[in-house]
């Protein structure tokens, strides 16, 4: 299976949450994991592609957005959305994993199952303890909905 994150990040939560979700894939498979920043056209033979970034303003980060603007169609491509955030109700903070799912469904990308958030303490971090683990064991749940 190929897959590929792509993920935004400005104090580095969210990449190492990107970075766990690829370890929880697991070494069968051929992962790529890229910032939104430097990532190119998708690959038409990705079988799955995971989504993420810091939710900001109760949606996705500026950087997020234009990735997703300059995305071209992704006719029945399999994906998956994640977003970092405060853990409070989602409500309050937003979660920039609903964004993200939208835009890539408006392109024809196929969810594979509801995005997932991950908790970070304050503004610049650190991760609340335990994240990194969750994300690694959501990766390896992803394979099997994929």
């Amino acid at each position: 299976m190929k897959i590929l994150v792509v993920y935004d990040s400005k104090f580095g939560n969210t990449e190492r949450i990107a970075r766990s979700i690829a370890s929880g894939v697991g070494s069968m498979h051929q992962v790529i994991v890229e910032p939104a920043a430097a990532a190119a056209e998708i690959d038409p033979s990705i079988d799955l592609m995971i989504v993420g970034g810091p939710t900001q303003a109760h949606g996705a980060s500026p950087a997020m957005k234009t990735y997703l603007s300059q995305l071209k169609d992704l006719p029945g491509t399999r994906c998956a959305t994640f977003d970092t955030r405060y853990d409070k109700p989602r409500w309050l903070t937003g979660a920039a994993s609903g964004v993200i799912e939208d835009g890539l469904r408006k392109l024809g990308g196929r969810p594979v199952g509801p995005g997932e958030s991950f908790f970070i303490e304050h503004s610049e971090g650190p991760l609340v303890s335990g994240e990194e683990d969750r994300a690694m064991a959501w990766g390896a749940t992803l394979v099997g909905l994929a």
